[in-house]
């Protein structure tokens, strides 16, 4: 189960080179976000990844990233 401040921490300290796509399993995202981080593009968009789960609800975060099992 994957935990919601371990993936905004990923997205905060190692996010440009998108270790938390890959801890979410978007291992697509994340080779973008590897061939992309000399741009530093990855890194802003992170930032705003970071944001976002922080941000989100605990159920909103296991709905979506936990395989709906969540309540």
């Amino acid at each position: 189960m994957k935990s919601k401040f371990t993936t905004a921490m990923f997205a905060l300290f190692l996010g440009g080179l998108g270790i938390h796509r890959f801890y979410l399993g978007q291992n697509g995202k994340g080779i973008l976000y590897l061939i992309f981080f000399w741009t530093f593009i990855p890194a802003l968009i992170a930032i705003f990844d970071f944001f976002a789960f922080i941000f989100m609800s605990e159920d909103s975060f296991n709905y979506k990233y936990n395989l709906k099992t969540g309540f």
